[in-house]
């Protein structure tokens, strides 16, 4: 089956002259949902339907993989020569910029621990629940005093730049967050746990450090600030957690996705990551947005 990426319609599989007339149908209603999906994903300049589909087949086209494919579009929406203005804005050092980090990822990480249980109770692959439960325990429990969980390490990050701890576990979400938020959730109470586990790990992909060698020609972050004397310890250890990480544990769903995939899970994996990497560049505009609300102090 083949889904519409916007809102779900959908088509016999590998039908995209079907997809393309609903794409046309939808831009000349002026649907601002699908008219900005085309702009961003295939070209901001008007299309028949006929040519439309020739582009959504070539889109949706996979060779080498379902892993290499979401990799190759990831570093293209991201990390590439024409990176996500957050991406942009964490080449230098930002305490502005991180404060807002640290308000809006709160609410990431509480969506992500659900989606990782909703992954486990969906099968009974050993290794996938091994897997999903080794990042319930790293992001939100932490393994004692010498190894905090991820989230713990956010809040004291935020708590060197001034933030109250009960102001980053308390204040709600951006609007841009907050729906990126619901879409998580749905995908994963909706969807199949393969879907659900390439919809949220690929987000992992952002700060790894080995996609220079998929395309990448932006880092997650301006390096230096790991040797910046004017960035506090907490934000150094935050960044450095994640830059540090084996390259390989962000590779690690991706293959277990690959490995357990079969040919009828394809389609719906391509829609579930598509759903992901949207709202997680609408969320990431929001880390912008309240950095800027909060101010520069």
């Amino acid at each position: 089956m083949t889904f519409c990426p916007v809102c779900r319609l959908k088509f016999d599989s590998g039908n995209y002259r079907m997809l393309a007339d609903h794409f046309v149908d939808q831009s000349r209603s002026s649907d601002f949902r699908h008219v900005s999906w085309l702009n961003r994903n295939i070209s901001k300049n008007r299309m028949k339907a006929v040519d439309l589909s020739v582009s959504l087949m070539t889109f949706y086209h996979i060779s080498g993989g379902i892993g290499k494919w979401i990799i190759t579009d990831f570093v293209r929406r991201f990390r590439g020569d024409c990176p996500h203005p957050f991406i942009l804005a964490m080449q230098q050092y930002d305490p502005e910029v991180i404060r807002g980090y640290v308000v809006e990822h709160h609410h990431f990480l509480k969506q992500w621990i659900r989606s990782c249980a909703y992954v486990m109770a969906k099968t009974e692959l050993e290794d996938v629940q091994s897997y999903e439960l080794e990042n319930i325990m790293t992001e939100l429990h932490g393994y004692g005093a010498s190894e905090p969980s991820h989230h713990e390490l956010l809040i004291r990050m935020g708590e060197s730049l001034g933030l109250a701890r009960n102001f980053i576990l308390t204040e709600k979400p951006l609007r841009q967050t907050a729906e990126a938020v619901k879409i998580w959730n749905d995908l994963a109470a909706s969807g199949s746990w393969i879907s659900t586990m390439a919809a949220m790990h690929s987000l992992e992909l952002i700060a790894n450090r080995d996609l220079s060698n998929h395309g990448a020609m932006y880092p997650y972050f301006n390096l230096s600030i790991l040797s910046d004397s004017r960035v506090p310890k907490e934000v150094k250890a935050f960044l450095r957690e994640g830059y540090e990480a084996d390259v390989s544990h962000s590779y690690v769903a991706l293959d277990l996705v690959e490995r357990h995939a079969r040919n009828e899970d394809i389609e719906e994996i391509q829609y579930a990551y598509l759903r992901s990497a949207g709202a997680f560049s609408d969320y990431l505009e929001a880390r912008l947005e309240r950095g800027v609300m909060l101010g520069n102090k």
